[in-house]
């Protein structure tokens, strides 16, 4: 969920840039919750400052917050041609979803945003056009990195411009804001080539069917495996709705050239399984994605056999391993055979290791530092990274915190207010405005509503109504809950004197407690609770 905010000038004539705008994905903590994105009301304040959004990729945890947050912000956003495609594209696919003008620029350009001269950067990523960003400004320049690696023999596009960067260290650079992810692990990560190599010498041997599940946005993963497929005789079946549309993207813009039309599902059943190989999404445990499906066999075109073959050419985004390994669970129950990192060559990481990054910090020797992107031990990690490079002033921050870099030593200087909201559905908001507290509340311990039926003289007519959601049928003698809940419900009424009854809202209460009290004494737990109490020829309450 990357947004980082840079300002140049006095804090009462402050102008801005935005660098990416991304989504995090929702875990079983916000249950129905599709999308989290960060809270930019500090940018709305500053909306008459802030001069772009440039985009340094296009992963969701960089670009994809843009249709749904521009619209607070309506100003130029700039962007590579893939990532403006996958955008476009992005906007076609959801209804109402707002049409944003963006400026294309590429590795190597340069565009002026207010006071700040940035120039685009070429760097190797797992996706198509990723840019590193030199932000110049008349007191300094600041080098933000995006996400990269170094890796000599890409599947696609330049490898990181070394050349450029070391250029751009010779003028002098202020500030080095950099990717952290693997700051824990040594060496250097091993090229795309490498996994191609591999992934073609096990699709050769496999004498099934293949399927191998990868990031959508991974288009040299797809490209290696299609390449892998026809050198071994195989024809490739796309699945998933966003593989297919970044395959769409990636094929207008020219990287997909040389290879053989990929197959619909629809053409599935007429595939041998020795010549069929699958590239679907689902890498990361996803329980709508295509891999889920033909795990649940509830593909109603496509399905596994026994003896076929899914590999993981990814790695689990930390929060998705549960969901991860049920799918490989009911796929070995089928008896289809399940390979993944660790066991061959099947990915690598899109991130610099510690050697990669000692690389960057030679070419761009800093006066600053700033750890970013990943989490508190990768940011603490690089930070002592960087003081061992000999960088002058290392800076850990975290969310909403400002950081000063000149004049003077760089230090944090204000806090600004962040979180994060939430979308849900069609509407977007804060975890009190989606309610999302109280949905968590339900799913721990369910729902009781109760209705309450006095007649004239304020006497109960007949026993309480309740329905239970989500609570045990039974407590551990066998009681019915639901018989338990009405008897506490009948009891909180009897036990107030009848002249006092005519208090709805606190025989309502009272109601409330005594069930929630009766369901915790027969099963451990608290269900929210909501009352109705209403008198024969009066008033209700709710």
């Amino acid at each position: 969920m990357n947004l980082a905010l840079y300002g140049y000038g006095p804090e009462d004539d402050r102008e801005w840039i935005a660098v990416d705008c991304g989504v995090s994905f929702a875990g079983p903590e916000a249950p129905g919750v599709d999308l989290i994105m960060p809270d930019i009301r500090f940018l709305e304040a500053e909306r008459h400052a802030l001069k772009a959004i440039v985009i340094t990729h296009a992963h969701e945890d960089h670009y994809g917050a843009l249709l749904d947050l521009w619209p607070r912000l309506k100003v130029p956003v700039y962007a590579t041609a893939f990532t403006a495609g996958l955008l476009e594209a992005k906007r076609e696919g959801e209804t109402g979803a707002p049409q944003i003008p963006v400026t294309v620029f590429k590795a190597g350009d340069r565009f002026q945003c207010g006071p700040f001269s940035i120039e685009a950067i070429n760097v190797t990523h797992s996706i198509p056009e990723p840019v590193a960003l030199a932000i110049r400004t008349p007191v300094g320049t600041v080098v933000h990195t995006g996400d990269w690696k170094i890796d000599p023999t890409p599947a696609l596009g330049a490898p990181t411009d070394g050349e450029r960067l070391r250029a751009i260290g010779d003028e002098g650079v202020l500030a080095l804001v950099c990717d952290s992810t693997n700051a824990l692990r040594d060496g250097v990560s091993p090229s795309e080539t490498d996994v191609t190599r591999s992934l073609r010498d096990i699709i050769s041997k496999a004498e099934g069917r293949v399927a191998v599940t990868t990031f959508s946005s991974n288009i040299g993963r797809i490209r290696a495996v299609a390449q892998a497929a026809e050198g071994a005789g195989r024809q490739v079946l796309l699945m998933g709705r966003s593989m297919r549309r970044m395959n769409d993207v990636a094929s207008e813009l020219g990287y997909m050239e040389g290879l053989p039309p990929f197959l619909s599902e629809q053409d599935f059943g007429y595939l041998p399984r020795d010549k069929a190989v699958i590239i679907l999404t689902g890498s990361q445990g996803e329980p709508r994605a295509a891999l889920a499906k033909l795990a649940r066999d509830e593909h109603p075109e496509v399905a596994l056999s026994k003896g076929d073959m899914v590999i993981f050419s990814s790695r689990a985004i930390p929060g998705n391993e549960r969901g991860i390994i049920d799918i490989k669970n009911a796929l070995i129950d089928r008896g289809v055979i399940v390979l993944e990192d660790g066991e061959q060559l099947v990915h690598v990481s899109g991130h610099p290791r510690r050697s990669e990054l000692k690389q960057m910090y030679d070419w761009v020797r800093p006066k600053i530092a700033v750890p970013a992107h990943g989490e508190a031990a990768h940011l603490t990690a690089h930070a002592k990274f960087a003081r061992g490079q000999g960088v002058p002033e290392v800076v850990s921050i975290r969310n909403g915190r400002m950081l000063r870099l000149y004049p003077g030593p760089a230090e944090v200087i204000d806090e600004v207010p962040v979180g994060r909201v939430y979308k849900d559905g069609r509407l977007i908001g804060t975890i009190e405005e989606m309610g999302i507290d109280e949905r968590r509340r339900l799913s721990f311990a369910g729902h009781v509503c109760v209705l309450v039926q006095l007649n004239a003289q304020l006497e109960l007519r007949g026993e309480p109504d309740v329905v239970a959601l989500g609570l045990p049928e039974a407590d551990f003698d066998g009681e019915e809950i639901e018989d338990l809940l009405i008897d506490a419900a009948a009891g909180a009424i009897e036990s107030i004197p009848r002249n006092r009854r005519k208090d709805l809202a606190m025989l309502q209460e009272a109601v409330r407690r005594a069930v929630r009290a009766a369901a915790n004494d027969a099963w451990g737990k608290k269900p929210i609770a909501t009352v109705f109490v209403t008198q024969a020829g009066g008033k209700g309450q709710g």
